[in-house]
């Protein structure tokens, strides 16, 4: 399957400034779930479905430098897709 970037930005930010982009992101979520990404000179909007799969990944990148730590979070969903099964197996403290 083909993928096509619609939108991607990487910017070095403050934990506390990257905390409030997730807060700003989870409000959305728990309301209509209409999401529009916007840096960089370029906008995205994506309505999230009720229910969609969420993907958690944390990895450590090693090679020639310090190793890298990383923790992912991706949503994904089938466009045009209104419905799906829940599955609460996931804690995060």
């Amino acid at each position: 399957m083909a993928e096509e970037v619609l939108f991607e930005i990487e910017t070095r930010q403050d934990r506390s400034e990257i905390a409030a982009h997730l807060c700003e992101i989870a409000g959305k979520l728990d309301t209509d779930g209409e999401l529009t990404l916007t840096g960089g000179g370029e906008s995205v909007t994506m309505a999230v479905p009720p229910s969609a799969t969420f993907e958690v990944k944390a990895e450590r990148e090693t090679g020639s430098g310090a190793d890298e730590l990383s923790v992912e979070f991706e949503i994904e969903w089938d466009e045009g897709d209104d419905e799906g099964g829940v599955d609460s197996g996931l804690s995060i403290e």
